[in-house]
């Protein structure tokens, strides 16, 4: 549509949507009523069953809903040309459902190809694409999916939802068949880029962890894909709309909300912990150790990468010093991105003997540390908060 489209106006809009199945009496989706801003994370959640799969599929009209109306950027598009709905959205899956036969390139190009694309805009795009998502084009562009990684493979997912550079993303479960650590990760540099691209993008998942992380807005659905809360997640955490919402967000909602701060909002240490470079002695690094006070310093590699922790007992074996410092004290394995959250933060942190993370910038250089001692001041100031915003809420019911 032209730019005159009203900046209000959401991206995307449900009317009343439903889905009827033969055979069963209760809809699965019952007369949805929902607005997706541009440009935001809007998160379907809530128990199994409740058809936040099928509302999403009825978006794109992969299922095609029984009654009610679907709008794209104001227009109607509920009984247009479903294929050429689809090339106006991205779609990834939990399954990732890359073609085995094709490399990681021909995969990333496929919409650009059915839309006719000459192939300097089809490579084009598919180097970009690949840098976007991490993935070095010269080192992975003519592989194929069985020689990748399942969280390399996820990258690429995403990398071909993004091809035509669609306004609209459609996500469903798209990290949870990965361990734990990787689905972190993954999440991380989703929203790096979705820093960069904003996109509208409705993202279904089973996980209300992964929901407060990574939406703008949450919508937790009840059974029928009734609405039972549209919000922003801070908004949630703070005054649930009802019992069902509560028992749904469960126990620790204080911890949740380390969900909705990054590492980047609160005070990151850059002084407090030496570190060295890979040119450095044992010597100089000992030096430093009894000047700081600190049981340990970090060594950071050629490109300022944090690699090691290094205490003094590190540097005396057997009476004398290690041949390499890359070789001494043990490997740094707290290392948090700024923009991950306190969550992350406080995961990665108890892998720690010393209980800091390394805190690294997009391109992984240092840029500082981060303890539990901050972390529990911002627990606090959460918690002083939360109970300010109920005792508002209590007086404006009693008013």
């Amino acid at each position: 549509m032209s730019t005159a489209r009203a900046a209000s106006e959401p991206m995307i809009r449900l009317d009343q949507l439903t889905k009827h199945y033969p055979g069963q009496e209760a809809p699965a989706v019952d007369g949805i009523d929902l607005a997706v801003p541009q440009g935001e994370i809007v998160i379907l959640v809530g128990p199994s069953g409740c058809g936040k799969t099928t509302t999403l599929e009825m978006i794109n009209r992969l299922i095609e809903p029984s009654s009610g109306r679907i709008f794209l950027e104001g227009e109607d598009v509920t009984h247009v040309n479903p294929d050429h709905l689809r090339r106006r959205m991205g779609y990834v899956i939990q399954q990732i459902g890359l073609f085995p036969h094709q490399t990681i390139a021909q995969n990333i190009a496929t919409v650009p190809r059915m839309l006719g694309w000459d192939d300097k805009r089809v490579n084009d795009r598919v180097e970009e694409l690949l840098h976007l998502v991490g993935l070095d084009p010269a080192r992975y562009r003519d592989r194929y999916p069985k020689e990748m990684s399942g969280g390399q493979r996820q990258r690429v997912g995403v990398a071909r939802a993004m091809a035509a550079d669609p306004p609209v993303m459609l996500m469903d479960e798209p990290f949870g068949a990965t361990d734990p650590i990787t689905r972190e990760r993954l999440q991380n540099e989703f929203l790096r880029i979705q820093e960069d691209i904003r996109k509208t993008i409705v993202f279904v998942t089973h996980d209300i962890d992964e929901a407060i992380k990574m939406g703008d807005r949450i919508v937790i659905l009840a059974e029928g894909s009734r609405i039972a809360q549209y919000d922003t997640p801070e908004a949630i955490l703070t005054n649930p709309a009802s019992e069902f919402v509560e028992q749904f967000l469960g126990s620790g909602i204080l911890l949740k909300r380390l969900n909705l701060s990054r590492v980047e909002d609160v005070h990151v240490a850059t002084s407090e912990w030496m570190t060295i470079g890979p040119d450095s002695t044992a010597e100089h690094a000992r030096q430093l150790l009894q000047q700081s006070g600190r049981t340990h310093l970090l060594l950071l590699d050629d490109q300022r990468r944090p690699a090691r922790w290094i205490a003094e007992i590190d540097l005396d074996r057997q009476g004398g010093f290690p041949a390499e410092l890359s070789e001494a004290g043990t490997r740094v394995q707290a290392c948090v991105d700024s923009r991950a959250t306190l969550n992350d933060a406080l995961q990665e942190m108890l892998l720690n003997a010393n209980g800091v993370a390394a805190v690294v910038d997009r391109d992984g250089a240092y840029a500082g540390t981060l303890d539990l001692e901050t972390i529990i001041a911002a627990i606090r100031e959460m918690r002083a908060k939360a109970l300010d915003e109920a005792s508002s809420t209590a007086a404006r019911g009693v008013t």
